[in-house]
């Protein structure tokens, strides 16, 4: 099971859109997703980033979804690359493989500074 997590702001070139090529698009992404849940595809919810979220991102709006496994991911990054999705949006994303609490705990736990990046 992978977590992907999308975060986005709109760009000029959105902006630039009327609100029936904006529409078109959309309704273009809504059949894809459609089609994606058939395969177990969940989207778990849209969202504004509050402004007032300590830490806050600045992506103004983000999605998560939960998927199968990577094939799904990947059909997910295709869709939105074949809508033109990046050309109008300002993009970060994150996926993995989805792990307990537990793992999550350990493996912070365990980290050895040859392993990982730093800050």
């Amino acid at each position: 099971m992978y977590l992907y997590i999308e975060m986005w702001n709109v760009t000029t070139k959105w902006m630039k859109l009327g609100h029936e090529e904006r529409r078109k698009l959309m309704d273009d992404m809504k059949g894809r997703i459609k089609n994606m849940k058939a395969s177990g595809v969940e989207n778990l919810g849209w969202a504004r980033n509050d402004e007032h979220t300590p830490y806050r991102s600045d992506y103004r709006y983000m999605t998560v979804w939960k998927m199968p496994s990577i094939a799904e991911v990947e059909v997910l990054e295709s869709n939105l690359k074949k809508t033109g999705w990046y050309e109008y949006f300002s993009q970060a994303n994150s996926r993995g493989k989805l792990i307990n609490q537990d793992e999550a705990i350990d493996f912070l736990v365990d980290i050895e500074e040859s392993s990982t990046s730093l800050t």
